[in-house]
């Protein structure tokens, strides 16, 4: 299948699911391919033929775009070197999930979740370790026999009684013998932030510009993106914005039009700060502000109300 077609097919699954998704971009070197929403739950996808493809400073920018926006990144491909990616099985890399269309179709329509996860040494099954313990003390079952009857030593069902991962094997013998189902299904949704150079991220760091700086001492938080369609996530207690800078004129509309789709499934802003005043407001529902106009803004809720007329969608 090319990877055209992959796209399709994900959101299609998507869509049927009814989740919101944004258009496919079509910007060369970007982290992601779609974002999609349902409620809560935000997806911050990327989508290949082969799985090897996925690089570490893509996984690190997909993870500082979820951060900021909440979202829960999560790769979908087809293949890897070892072979096709079987379905019901979760991958990963670099701590991101990665699955095939298959498993999230089962996931998102059939309501039916993997239960095998891909790691170092083979495949896995996660336990409910709190149950797990509780009934083996429950029943007085010692360390050793749970241990001979798993056909591993006592040291392993110690980890696994405190969360680790069991092989397939293992733990089948394990549910037999206790009459329990204490396999869990993997949610390749969940996602837990990690603390990245938890120093306050103010832009300057990565961008130095007039705009960015002005953004800063209006007290906006800037997180810099590079692999993505606009330059930073610009946010404060009122207010999240996807921000642009832009002074490549036949750049501008494309940004503005990638930026504006995700912006609408976000349910959030999205602004362009160019140079020099240009001949419009807004591009679809991005707001197109000049470096000009930014160094007269005093206050942070004149910029957000000045981003919600001009990007106001009619």
């Amino acid at each position: 299948m090319g990877r055209s077609e992959l796209i399709n097919t994900t959101r299609a699954i998507l869509a049927k699911a009814g989740f919101d998704i944004s258009s496919a971009l079509t910007i060369r070197g970007i982290c992601f391919d779609v974002v999609a929403r349902l409620d809560e739950r935000v997806l911050i996808i990327k989508i290949l033929s082969n799985i090897d493809a996925f690089s570490k400073e893509n996984a690190e920018e997909m993870k500082t775009l979820s951060d900021a926006l909440s979202a829960t990144p999560l790769v979908v491909g087809e293949r890897s070197s070892s072979g096709d990616l079987e379905p019901g099985i979760v991958y990963s890399r670099f701590n991101i999930s990665i699955v095939s269309n298959e498993t999230l179709a089962d996931l998102l329509l059939e309501q039916a979740p993997p239960f095998i996860f891909a790691a170092p040494g083979g495949l896995y099954v996660k336990l409910d370790s709190s149950l797990l313990k509780a009934v083996r003390e429950d029943r007085g079952i010692s360390l050793g026999a749970l241990a001979e009857t798993a056909g591993v030593s006592r040291r392993t069902i110690q980890m696994y009684e405190s969360g680790m991962g069991a092989m397939i094997d293992a733990a089948l013998r394990i549910e037999e013998y206790l009459g329990l189902p204490i396999i869990e299904p993997i949610d390749p949704f969940e996602f837990k932030s990690e603390e990245r150079n938890k120093e306050e991220r103010t832009g300057q760091e990565m961008i130095d510009t007039f705009a960015v700086n002005q953004l800063c001492n209006l007290g906006f938080s800037v997180r810099p993106v590079v692999r993505s369609p606009f330059e930073a996530v610009s946010n404060n207690d009122r207010a999240l914005m996807l921000t642009g800078l832009g002074s490549d004129d036949a750049k501008l509309i494309q940004k503005a039009v990638v930026a504006s789709d995700i912006a609408r499934i976000m349910d959030t802003y999205s602004i362009l700060i160019v140079e020099r005043k240009h001949e419009r407001d807004s591009i679809n529902s991005t707001a197109v502000v000049s470096n000009e106009e930014l160094k007269k803004i005093d206050a942070p809720e004149e910029l957000t109300d000045l981003v919600a007329a001009r990007g106001s969608r009619k």
